[in-house]
């Protein structure tokens, strides 16, 4: 099959590798027809996550039709359509009876070794996340190869597009995530950081949930142009506003700031000298500039919602303040499949549209190129999703 491989920092290509095959009697083998380019795939892309190795397969936001099934298999059958959540749970653990499954304690039993800490605590596995996650090959591929079929896979109808349920492998219920453990309801205030496809979603599901007024803060002003048409976000472009924390305090009711933060970001955050120098050095994991700003904009009181990856260590984080004005902070990787049934209803009824963020549709051939245009923020992308079987475009070199 074909399917994209890592080949070093900025260097992927798609070239044929060995089809997957069955491993367990609950794993299923899906044949892709869409998959998308996600913003955490670019740390990978950009050699910043531990474990990644040569030939590894990304992708972790993917659709498909079940082209085979293990004899265990039971939530599914050949032939049905379905959304692969990117956490992969067992749903009998702990933690999946809880329904936090990205806790899951039993798909990654790799992320100790991979960080030479036996004492570390592994999150669950992650399709086409390096080995610090499982080492499971991801779905930027023909086919791929589905482990605990009966707590992933999500069936979805027939009469929606892929565009519209594409992103309930990932990205919406992360944003939904976010919402929720920002406490957002009717009237209330929220600052997004960072205006990429999870920070327009979280715009969109603030809508939802009632904010009456969401900033969002970036520097790319075509996106911030679009959350403002799209979602009526007041923006925030920091090329131009040094500080926009400070700014959003003197736009809110009695200077207070805003009732909830949203970090979109993560840990690549542009942050400062010292922290450049920490990062080169592997002694910091982190920038902790979009945390700092988004501590110092919420209100007392207030929430701090983090669903941007981070890494290590980080450098300045204000923990006094953070002490002083009271705050909450929820963060982690997305309990996928706890939202899976009510997000797909909110499509069905029209009332979350999340295809509208895409802005390029690809051959899965070019994905090189697709990972180019997303990272550089060319032709003004917002979202690529990769389809196997398009015909390609780029010229053969």
């Amino acid at each position: 099959m074909k399917a994209l491989t890592y080949h070093g920092p900025h260097r992927v290509r798609v070239e044929t590798v060995p089809d997957p095959i069955l491993e367990q009697p609950d794993d299923i083998i899906l044949r892709v027809t869409a998959t998308a380019i996600c913003g955490s795939d670019l740390h990978l892309y950009r050699g910043k996550i531990p474990g990644t190795d040569h030939g590894d397969i990304f992708g972790h936001e993917f659709m498909g039709e079940v082209v085979e099934a293990g004899r265990d298999v039971t939530n599914v059958q050949i032939g049905d359509r379905v959304v692969v959540p990117f956490v992969i749970a067992c749903g009998d653990c702990f933690f999946c009876h809880l329904h936090q499954y990205a806790a899951c304690e039993t798909t990654n039993s790799g992320r100790g070794a991979i960080l030479n800490k036996k004492n570390i605590t592994a999150p669950a596995a992650l399709f086409g996340y390096s080995k610090l996650y499982g080492g499971v090959p991801g779905g930027q591929a023909e086919y791929v190869r589905v482990p605990k079929a009966n707590t992933g896979p999500f069936k979805v109808p027939l009469t929606l597009p892929d565009d519209k349920v594409l992103f309930l492998s990932d990205i919406l219920p992360t944003a939904w995530q976010a919402v929720q453990n920002a406490g957002l309801d009717k009237g209330s205030s929220v600052a997004i950081f960072g205006a990429g496809p999870v920070g327009l979603l979280s715009a969109a599901c603030a809508r939802l949930a009632g904010a009456e007024e969401i900033f969002m803060i970036d520097h790319n002003a075509y996106r911030l142009d679009f959350a403002r048409q799209r979602y009526g976000v007041i923006p925030i472009n920091f090329d131009e506003i040094d500080d926009p924390a400070a700014w959003i305090i003197d736009h809110t009711k009695g200077n207070r700031g805003v009732d909830a933060v949203i970090d979109a970001v993560g840990f690549e955050a542009k942050g400062s000298l010292t922290e450049t120098v920490l990062s080169n050095l592997k002694l910091e994991g982190s920038s902790g500039k979009a945390l700092r700003q988004c501590i110092a904009a919420v209100r007392r009181g207030g929430v701090v919602s983090v669903p941007g990856v981070y890494a290590g260590f980080i450098h300045g984080f204000m923990f006094g303040d953070a002490f002083d004005k009271g705050l909450t902070f929820k963060m982690g990787q997305t309990h996928v499949q706890a939202y899976l049934p009510r997000l797909l209803s909110l499509i069905e009824q029209g009332l979350l549209t999340p295809e509208e963020i895409v802005t390029h549709h690809m051959p899965l051939e070019d994905a090189a190129r697709g990972y180019e245009i997303f990272e550089k923020r060319k032709e003004d992308c917002r979202k690529v999703i990769l389809v196997p079987g398009m015909a390609s475009t780029t010229p053969a070199v």
